[in-house]
């Protein structure tokens, strides 16, 4: 079992009878589908159903969810749900000082590992099995990390993740969220909503978030920009550098390339070959 600190993750609490009904209409997936120890991905999305930050949501209890989300996020996120409490019975605070974040992960299927009675443990996902455990206790500075393995794991599942470099930049779809079951079409109206439903059901999203690694040795952050060989401009979503020296990273680019585009940028092209994502983007 790898346990893993994940320093640059915060959370926000929401507690109240009407927590899952206020979160309900704000975000991108069907709340009402969270149970206890299953982690729900989500967006939350601007009025154009670009993405401000991706949330994992963990049940504490029924009237208590946990939002993880980057740290970095966590205060511009709580200020814009706030504004939309208003008569709801619901409490919402930014715990993220006051808790820590673990990664933890099997090699195999194994059952959820034994945690302490104050923590919160949630499943984010397979191969390998990993869990979220939020815990009480600030993060002890200098204590050791290791946000690279973690990331990994992300980029290797597909899985994106927003930054304040990269917030709002990206339609839901974009980062294959409809792929990855974070979006629910049959449920009520959220903010963005109806961007979001326009490009499922009136159009093919020409750009999506497709996995690469380059092949060089080469540092890709967020929102790092530029083109590929074949001409398709692409921008980062998520990175970590291997052991070699090479990146492997997510990126939204084109589904295929464009013709004219070769002779667009001036710029030297990146070198990088495309990998497969474990799951079918939709038609």
């Amino acid at each position: 079992m790898e346990s893993i600190l994940l320093h640059d993750l915060g959370a926000l609490r929401l507690i109240g009878a009407d927590a899952r009904r206020f979160l309900q209409g704000q975000v991108s997936a069907d709340v009402m589908q969270l149970t206890a120890g299953r982690c729900l991905l989500a967006g939350y999305h601007n009025p154009q159903g670009r993405v401000i930050a991706l949330l994992r949501l963990i049940e504490h209890s029924p009237d208590e969810i946990l939002v993880v989300l980057p740290r970095e996020l966590a205060l511009t996120v709580a200020t814009r749900l706030a504004k939309y409490i208003l008569r709801a019975k619901v409490t919402l605070t930014d715990i993220s000082a006051s808790i820590s974040i673990h990664g933890l992960a099997t090699a195999d299927d194994s059952e959820p590992p034994a945690v302490g009675a104050e923590s919160t443990l949630a499943r984010v996902g397979t191969h390998p099995s990993r869990w979220l455990m939020v815990s009480p206790g600030a993060t002890t500075p200098g204590a050791a990390a290791d946000g690279q393995r973690w990331r990994s794991f992300e980029v290797a599942a597909g899985e994106p993740q927003v930054y304040s470099a990269t917030s709002e930049e990206f339609v839901a779809q974009m980062l294959n969220l409809d792929a990855l079951g974070a979006i629910a079409f049959d449920k009520g109206c959220y903010t963005g909503q109806e961007v979001i439903a326009r490009a499922h059901y009136r159009g093919r999203v020409k750009r999506r978030m497709q996995r690469f690694v380059t092949h060089a040795q080469q540092q890709l952050l967020p929102a790092c920009s530029g083109r590929f060989a074949d001409g398709r401009s692409f921008k980062v979503v998520h990175a970590f550098k291997r052991a070699d020296g090479t990146c492997e990273f997510l990126a939204v680019t084109a589904l295929a390339a464009r013709e004219e585009a070769q002779q667009e940028a001036a710029a030297a092209p990146l070198e990088a070959s495309e990998l497969p994502l474990p799951y079918a983007l939709p038609d």
